[in-house]
C-alpha cells in the first residue's frame, strides 16, 4: 500500500488543522493506522493509532485531549485532527499502516509509511 500525507502547514499556536493520510494500491480497510512525528534533533514518537474498523483508538499523552484520529474506509483516508496546537507540536507528520488486527505504538511495527508532512507551529 502506498500512503500519500498532506494538509501540514504553518500555523499559529492554539490554532488547528487536520492532516489526512490517502492510502491507494490496496483497501484501507485491512490495516491499521498510524501517525507519528519527528521534530528536529529527536527520534520518531508515536501520536496516535486507530485500529481496521475504527473501534479502538490510542493517542500519546501529550496530544491525549487535543489531537483526534479518524478513519473514512470508504474514501481510504485516515485523518489527524489537531487542536489547541503547541510550540511543541512542531514535526514531520507520518502517516504509517500495518496489516495486522492489532493496534501498537511501536515504529517498528508498522511496515508501510507514508513521505510526511510538515506541521510548524508559531507561539
Amino acid at each position: 500500500v502506498q500512503l500519500q500525507a498532506s494538509g501540514g502547514g504553518l500555523v499559529q499556536a492554539g490554532g488547528s488543522l487536520r492532516l489526512s493520510c490517502a492510502a491507494s494500491g490496496r483497501t484501507l480497510s485491512l490495516y491499521t493506522m498510524a501517525w507519528f512525528r519527528q521534530a528536529p534533533g529527536k527520534e520518531r514518537e508515536f501520536v496516535s493509532t486507530i485500529s481496521w474498523d475504527g473501534g479502538r483508538t490510542y493517542y500519546a499523552d501529550s496530544v491525549k485531549g487535543r489531537f483526534t484520529i479518524s478513519r473514512d474506509n470508504t474514501k481510504n483516508t485516515v485523518y489527524l485532527q489537531m487542536s489547541s496546537l503547541e510550540s511543541e507540536d512542531t514535526a514531520v507528520y507520518y502517516c504509517a499502516a500495518k496489516n495486522n488486527v492489532r493496534v501498537p505504538t511501536a515504529a517498528s511495527s508498522y511496515n508501510f509509511w507514508g513521505q510526511g508532512t510538515l506541521v510548524t507551529v508559531s507561539s
